[in-house]
């Protein structure tokens, strides 16, 4: 916690907002999409979602995959619990519904379901894209499934898996997600991993999306080795996200933007 809240502290004093952006893509970016505080009737159902796993007092078993996928722990929890501490937070679902509805975003992959918190924003956010949401956890993703029916989202694919093993039974070369959101293994080692396994996926279109990369040193350290990389053109950091484009007409520029 004192890591993050120093990481906090120090992102607050090199934040800009729009008037120091003087990319006409980012300007665009942050003033359509960040700063958009126009109501939305999907936030509602956003909401709607939220309050149903909140109110739901039944238990799980919850597996926690390590580093390796090999290495869990297992746990009881109650869904309302893991709802209200391992999701994502209402004014992020917002952002995350608004830059899927920014970009229309056709094909999307979500790496960590959980309850399916995020995977909500992300369907609402373009009903016609082709979702796919990975999970370790079967009980976990069991009940993000019966939300997904309960809420007809439709245009997701719940995929019960470990993340390697995913990555390494798919012709990635072959794979063009537009969007990938990243929240599924919050460790130096795992998050580089997949960012070097899908890269054959990217396209001047795609964006990426990392989620808690002031989590701990190791997601700094991940967060700045993926900003670097070369095939990386622009990047943001949000504090709790950091975004990724590969648009090779874009000099590189990196961002950091309160929102």
């Amino acid at each position: 916690m004192l890591f993050q809240i120093k990481s906090y502290i120090k992102f607050l004093w090199h934040s800009k907002n729009e008037h120091a952006v003087h990319s006409p893509f980012v300007f665009t970016l942050i003033t359509k999409c960040f700063y958009d505080k126009k109501s939305k009737s999907e936030y509602t159902i956003l909401k709607e979602y939220r309050n149903s796993l909140l109110e739901n007092k039944n238990t799980i078993e919850v597996t926690d995959f390590g580093a390796g996928s090999r290495v869990f722990k297992s746990n009881t929890r109650q869904i309302a619990q893991i709802a209200k501490t391992a999701g994502i937070s209402p004014k992020r679902a917002e952002l995350l519904f608004r830059l899927v509805n920014y970009f229309q975003t056709e094909s999307i992959l979500e790496i960590g379901t959980s309850l399916g918190l995020a995977t909500s924003a992300l369907s609402l956010g373009n009903p016609k894209a082709s979702i796919v949401t990975l999970e370790g956890c079967p009980e976990t993703a069991k009940q993000a499934q019966l939300q997904f029916q309960k809420f007809n989202f439709n245009n997701v694919e719940s995929v019960i898996t470990e993340f390697n093993n995913y990555f390494k039974n798919h012709q990635l070369s072959t794979t063009n997600h537009q969007l990938i959101y990243f929240d599924g293994n919050h460790s130096k080692k795992a998050t580089l991993d997949y960012f070097e396994l899908l890269l054959p996926t990217i396209t001047n279109e795609t964006v990426w999306i990392f989620d808690d990369i002031h989590w701990s040193a190791d997601m700094e350290e991940a967060w700045e080795i993926i900003k670097k990389h070369p095939k990386v053109t622009v990047s943001i950091d949000t504090f709790q996200w950091g975004l990724v484009f590969f648009r090779y007409e874009q000099p590189k520029q990196h961002f950091i933007i309160r929102t």
